[in-house]
């Protein structure tokens, strides 16, 4: 996506902060920028612009609204830049932990904004790709554990091998034109019905 193309949506109060943030992403070459200065609208506004990437300014944040923008970032999986004047360790790994893309403490500068956004994109888009990857293994471990189970019934209750309960599961998912987890979960469904 071009540099264009992407939505941005700026969330400042100060708005003399806002449009440095404003002023650097323009001259970036970034054309749908939309600035919010009022922080209670902040739901309505994400939802109503539905925006590629966030950036947040908070000049001298309290601890209970950095809570409520990392509360925000943890549902709106989208990358988000905030930029703090001041922080500390805790809030630092709040942040992290709620998957804000760019934590910058005291480097809101114009010069700064593009590459800054250019990083909360891609380390956003590395964490998405490394969760889908952990979602995908824990389902592969999870349907393993499955058709192990069904195994172990099959060689228990037929007196098999663990290879010939296994050509069993799987000659049967080819012959039902179904997944062999599937098949597993119907016998381990049915195992427990009998008892």
């Amino acid at each position: 996506m071009s540099a264009a193309e992407l939505s941005i949506l700026i969330i400042d109060e100060n708005r003399i902060r806002a449009s440095i943030i404003e002023d650097g992403l323009r001259e970036a070459g970034h054309s749908r920028v939309t600035v919010l200065h009022e922080v209670n609208q902040v739901a309505r506004a994400i939802q109503s612009s539905d925006p590629d990437v966030i950036v947040i300014d908070l000049e001298n944040p309290q601890r209970d609204t950095l809570e409520h923008f990392f509360s925000l970032s943890r549902a709106v999986q989208r990358p988000i830049a905030m930029f703090v004047d001041r922080s500390d360790g805790a809030m630092i790994e709040k942040s992290v932990e709620a998957g804000v893309s760019a934590y910058v403490v005291d480097g809101l500068r114009k010069e700064r904004i593009k590459p800054i956004l250019d990083m909360a994109i891609s380390r956003f888009n590395a964490f998405s790709k490394l969760r889908q990857e952990l979602a995908e293994v824990r389902s592969e471990l999870e349907d393993r554990k499955l058709i192990d189970r069904a195994k172990g019934i099959l060689m228990k209750t037929r007196g098999i091998s663990e290879a010939e309960a296994y050509g069993l599961l799987r000659s049967t998912a080819m012959n039902q034109n179904r997944k062999l987890v599937e098949i597993a979960q119907s016998l381990i469904t049915a195992a427990d019905l009998l008892g």
